[in-house]
């Protein structure tokens, strides 16, 4: 019976005490709501020599793990105790079992228990809870700016594109003809060699044939003996070649300036006089030329190191002159598409929108930018902004939040603060009614509050009105709105800025939403509309 007693005892030490290796599993509650945050805990009692490694791959399906914890170790009189937390969350309803993680403990694997969680749905109970009607749908203008930048962007590219392909083409172009160009002697031979197949029959035939024989050797001569052959007279023309032989400058057998002299003749005749020449002697002036062509190509001096230097400056020059030719067709065309796009997009869409996309004016590019719809501070003021607002610390000791897009000094700014009230007394709770239904004295203090925000900015000379209007969304609120001067950093004078300031009342206080943009800014009232007609606040999630 001692031996039972003694046992007994022992048992219920060791179940009090524990004992090392011993894993505990805890959650903080069995049924959570659906949504909320569920906390897990693995404990291990060990001692400062065991080896304790909790899981570093965890899954917890279907539950997500919000946060894991590092391990947390405690230490008692004669033992340790290692922790390890956590965060978990399901967003369905129903029955889940978490599964067993393991754990090594002294390379042994303990394993922890089961355990069953039950997530719950929100309920709702309809005669309580107030009934909305679907919103309608908000009929928005169109935004053509992003797309009117794109085409705009679109026929810039296409005219350029155009142009590179034009050129392109011609440059091959010309490299094809540079590259099938042949030497003035060997072209000559060539077309002469053309004309053998020809035989004309009539006035009109021996016309023709002539001409383009006498440009053949007129060609010819004037590339090679460097004189003026096309627009010359036959007379001048051989007088010029004679002038060459005088001064050395070529060396001509007697017969071939003779057998010159005949085929121009012979051509001058049949072109001016209507002459029919004898069968076969077309085929021989033909002949006639050939040989005044072999003949001058030997009587050519061979040219000096100055000449080719000279021909190779003046054929660099040409492909120049070319060049800048075909660049300025190219430039030209260019510009001529630019000009009807943008003449017929600010025919579309106005002068300024077009101006504004294509120098990107700065609310213009905030306006063109994909806006963001989120929530911010509790309880949620849901709000759609050009960008996300980054929240800051508040200068406002009243403010338990505060976030803005830009600065004061920027083009266009934003500020959303959540104001906590005072702790209500008897004297107070009159004063800090909800601003939409203050009465004159509270919303003057409320005015004297906005200045002195502005005054303490910098702002002077500040211009003020108010009003209760209902947002969008039917959310009643206070407006202050206005002008003033203020000293943006940069700037010489003052700039005299726009600005409006939206108060909405909740239990515990008041949010105040305040936009900020120049008088003068084409822009900046289309932003502020769009900004204010978002804004809703969410009651109750």
């Amino acid at each position: 019976m001692k031996q039972q007693i003694r046992l007994s005892s022992l048992l219920i030490i060791l179940c009090f005490f524990g004992v090392n290796g011993q894993l505990k599993t805890a959650v903080d509650s069995l049924s959570v709501q659906i949504g909320a945050q569920l906390n897990y805990t693995l404990q291990v009692k060990a001692d400062s020599t065991d080896q304790v490694l909790f899981p570093s791959r965890t899954s917890f399906l279907p539950f997500e793990i919000l946060e894991e914890f590092p391990v947390d170790t405690l230490k008692a009189k004669s033992h340790y105790l290692f922790t390890k937390k956590y965060a978990l969350i399901q967003f369905d309803s129903g029955r889940y079992w978490l599964s067993r993680q393991p754990v090594i403990f002294n390379q042994q694997t303990l394993l922890s228990d089961s355990i069953q969680i039950e997530v719950r749905d929100v309920v709702v109970d309809t005669l309580k809870q107030k009934l909305y009607d679907i919103k309608p749908l908000i009929e928005v203008e169109r935004n053509y700016d992003q797309f009117l930048r794109n085409l705009l962007w679109a026929v810039f590219l296409l005219v350029l594109g155009l142009g590179a392909i034009f050129s392109y083409f011609k440059w091959q172009q010309e490299k094809a003809k540079k590259t099938k160009k042949r030497p003035p002697f060997d072209q000559a031979i060539h077309d002469l060699k053309s004309l053998e197949n020809q035989t004309p029959s009539n006035q009109e035939e021996y016309k023709m044939y002539y001409s383009e024989l006498t440009d053949i050797v007129r060609r010819y001569l004037e590339e090679e003996a460097k004189i003026d052959a096309l627009e010359s007279t036959s007379d001048e023309l051989l007088q010029k070649l004679m002038l060459l032989q005088d001064t050395g400058k070529i060396t001509l057998q007697t017969d071939t300036l003779k057998n010159l002299d005949r085929v121009l003749s012979t051509a001058d005749l049949v072109k001016f006089a209507r002459s029919l020449p004898d069968y076969g002697v077309a085929s021989l002036d033909r002949n006639l030329v050939e040989e005044v062509v072999i003949d001058t190509q030997k009587g050519l001096p061979e040219p000096t190191f100055e000449e080719m230097q000279q021909k190779a400056a003046y054929q660099k020059f040409v492909r120049q002159q070319r060049r800048k030719k075909q660049l300025r067709v190219v430039g030209w065309s260019s510009l001529g598409l630019l000009t009807v796009s943008l003449l017929t997009a600010i025919l579309l869409y106005g002068y300024y929108p077009v101006r504004d996309t294509l120098l990107g004016y700065p609310t213009k590019v905030l306006e063109n930018k994909s806006w963001v719809t989120s929530m911010y501070g509790m309880p949620p003021l849901k709000i759609t902004t050009p960008e996300v607002l980054k929240r800051v610390e508040s200068i406002d000791p009243k403010a338990f939040k505060h976030f803005v897009m830009g600065t004061p000094d920027t083009d266009f700014f934003l500020a959303l603060k959540f104001i906590e009230n005072e702790p209500q007394t008897e004297q107070s709770t009159e004063e800090s009614a909800a601003p939409n239904t203050a009465s004159e004295e509270q919303v003057q203090a409320l005015l004297d509050q906005t200045i002195q925000a502005y005054q303490a900015l910098g702002a002077t000379n500040i211009l003020m009105n108010s009003e209760v209007v209902t947002t969008a969304s039917g959310l009643p609120a206070l407006k202050i709105f206005g002008t003033l001067a203020y000293p943006r950093k940069g700037e010489k004078d003052r700039i005299r800025n726009k600005y409006t300031s939206l108060i909405f009342d909740f239990k515990e206080g008041k949010i105040e939403l305040t936009l900020m943009y120049a008088k003068d800014d084409r822009y900046g009232g289309a932003i502020e509309k769009r900004i204010l007609d978002s804004v809703e606040l969410i009651q109750q999630l």
